[in-house]
């Protein structure tokens, strides 16, 4: 990646940063923490490899992007809204009341969301069943989902992991946000589901561990996927919780908490700056 391309994406991602922190304060509830950790990797998604249209959602060989973790909705919107799916000032009417954003992703009322998710556990399994269609209907799409580490103590990801080594689905890629932090503690306080790499090699599956905010290492990831023949791929991407702003990042409290005004107003000067930083 060159560094022109890397910086357009860097901008692109802070201000899809920028997009969730607005739309949880506006909501006065959401998601934050996981929303930020997730960006780059969504960001990297929608504006370098899935092959979409803005102008046509249902495209049908459109590759898919299924957000597992369907509670980080605002991360989803605020890269589709960049994308051209919908005005970024709609990002304001999060969870309002007739609103077409809500809590978690529906298929039916979003433009650009292709599928509804929310149940954790669910959406990984939704993927294998797109990536086996497109097999079976010998369509060149890949499809792509999101899941979180504390999301993967549920049974049904591994039933769905088994199935998708089973049937060789190296047109699916699934990425672990891999951030040690869930709604109430660390993993290891939770319920640890370490280690996350050599499970799901053990399930067949290719495995590929990055630092989710390196764009090099991002691409590389996708890259090395894309490649990989008779396997679906995993890609472990260690992340920070509240990734871009100061007062969340690593702060468990900040799972499913919106910022006061006061918070907003440092989370906003936060990313402002950085975002000056990479435009200067």
């Amino acid at each position: 990646m060159n560094a022109a391309e890397k910086k357009s994406l860097q901008i692109t991602a802070c201000k899809v940063r920028m997009g969730i922190v607005e739309s949880v304060f506006q909501a006065k509830s959401g998601h934050p923490g996981g929303s930020l950790s997730a960006a780059d990797i969504v960001t990297y998604l929608y504006f370098k490899v899935m092959r979409i249209d803005p102008q046509n959602p249902r495209w049908e060989d459109r590759d898919r992007f299924v957000l597992s973790k369907g509670h980080i909705s605002p991360c989803l919107y605020a890269v589709l809204a960049h994308r051209g799916f919908f005005p970024v000032e709609e990002l304001k009417t999060f969870r309002k009341v007739e609103s077409r954003l809500q809590g978690h992703p529906s298929m039916h009322y979003t433009p650009g969301v292709d599928m509804s998710s929310g149940s954790l556990g669910q959406g990984i399994s939704t993927a294998v069943g797109m990536a086996l269609g497109a097999k079976l209907a010998k369509k060149d799409i890949r499809v792509y989902t999101v899941l979180g580490d504390g999301e993967i103590g549920e049974g049904q990801v591994w039933e769905a992991a088994m199935y998708a080594s089973a049937k060789k689905l190296d047109n699916l890629v699934a990425v672990i946000d891999n951030n040690n932090l869930q709604i109430d503690g660390t993993l290891e306080e939770v319920n640890s589901p370490y280690p996350i790499p050599e499970k799901f090699a053990a399930f067949g599956w290719n495995v590929v561990e990055i630092d989710a905010h390196d764009f090099d290492q991002i691409e590389d990831a996708f890259v090395q996927a894309a490649a990989c023949k008779g396997k679906p791929t995993a890609i472990i991407a260690k992340s920070i919780k509240g990734k871009g702003v100061s007062f969340m990042e690593n702060q468990c409290k900040w799972h499913g908490s919106a910022p006061n005004a006061e918070q907003y107003a440092v989370a906003m000067q936060d990313l402002t700056a950085a975002l000056a930083e990479l435009e200067g």
